[in-house]
């Protein structure tokens, strides 16, 4: 199948070597162009890692150069990206063409499909709740893939019948048997786990980043910053538990997508890091951990967990901790959630909180 993917990072990056590899036709579309320069001058895709080898996927100059002729849409941008990606992309959307996210953040789901009204019938929309692959970009030409996650949480809008199997067919016929299929976009709204896992371990770790110093992320899950990671697990299942929906707990997450041992999170990252699974960690205060996963990530979850009425201190403290931290007000950085219109009929409906359905 030909998949435009909308973005150049290196999630882009590593899943267009992921499709090419396994017999797609990816096509990269980058807004600036900057990061796609060099694989449009005709120099091969690098791929290092879980995924090995040359590729030369396409290079589109522009959105709707990037969608026309391909089979599916794939949205591979960080969450303070999407809006204007979606933007970008809902004039040149075809009513027979899915679109997936990945990852799914900030119901970004809802406003693709609010803004795609104004031009005609939506496409079939497919949200996941993580990425299918790890890994990070070195230079203009080369990943690094980390991982091939085992497991993924997904679900579809519109909701017609028999839309949940066709989803589900797409996805494994492009990425493989690892879909779970959810029935709630609650259940994929809290199943991202990075946003709190990356709050403990950049909140406790800044100086580092900010010094620009180099160390690795699972040797440095001490046994103080596994128990933080667990005890915004708890906050998060709360929701999820308010919300009516089952989530895979942290230390599943772990289990499932890295195959990490241990009863306690310090101890499923030390054995990774004595596996030789470490990864570098950020060496600057510039890092999605912050920038993206607090207004994009930690913040819907508060809002989420407003509405059904369960604490969370440790979410607040974080958005407002890191907002200090950086001179930034992470909350109002959000630009998607004042966006969608109708916000109380989610509440009302499939979102409802448990106690009220």
């Amino acid at each position: 199948m030909r998949v435009a993917i909308l973005g150049a990072g290196s999630i882009a990056f590593a899943t267009a070597a992921m499709l090419a590899r396994d017999g797609h036709q990816p096509v990269l579309w980058s807004p600036s162009g900057r990061r796609t320069a060099a694989l449009a001058a005709g120099a091969p895709l690098q791929a290092r890692g879980a995924i090995d080898g040359l590729f030369h996927p396409a290079i589109a100059q522009s959105s709707a150069e990037a969608l026309a002729g391909a089979d599916v849409a794939y949205l591979a941008v960080p969450g303070y990206a999407h809006r204007a990606m979606i933007e970008a992309i809902v004039p040149h959307l075809r009513p027979d063409q899915p679109v997936v996210i990945s990852s799914h953040m900030s119901f970004s789901m809802l406003y693709l499909l609010q803004q795609r009204a104004a031009y005609g019938p939506a496409p079939q929309v497919i949200a996941w709740g993580t990425t299918v692959v790890t890994g990070r970009q070195i230079g203009l030409t080369e990943v690094m893939v980390s991982n091939i996650r085992a497991k993924v949480d997904m679900t579809v809008l519109p909701s017609a019948a028999g839309a949940g199997a066709e989803a589900m067919a797409l996805c494994t016929a492009l990425f493989g048997d690892r879909f779970v299929l959810r029935e709630h976009l609650a259940a994929i709204a809290l199943s991202n786990l990075n946003p709190q896992n990356h709050l403990a371990i950049a909140l406790c770790n800044l100086t580092r980043m900010e010094k620009g110093e180099h160390w690795l992320q699972y040797a440095n899950i001490t046994g103080a910053v596994g128990r933080l990671m667990e005890a915004l697990d708890r906050e998060r299942l709360a929701v999820a538990d308010a919300y009516g929906v089952s989530v895979k707990t942290l230390h599943e997450h772990f289990r499932l997508s890295f195959a990490a041992d241990g009863a306690t999170m310090a101890e499923q990252a030390a054995s990774l890091s004595a596996r030789g699974n470490d990864v570098a960690a950020p060496a600057t205060l510039d890092s999605r951990y912050v920038t993206e996963d607090v207004p994009f990530g930690l913040w819907p979850t508060v809002c989420l967990a407003e509405a059904a009425d369960v604490p969370v201190p440790l979410h607040i403290a974080g958005v407002e901790m890191m907002s200090a931290l950086y001179g930034r007000d992470f909350a109002a950085e959000n630009d998607i959630l004042p966006a969608i219109t109708d916000l109380s009929a989610i509440q009302r409906s499939w979102l409802s909180p448990a106690s009220s359905l």
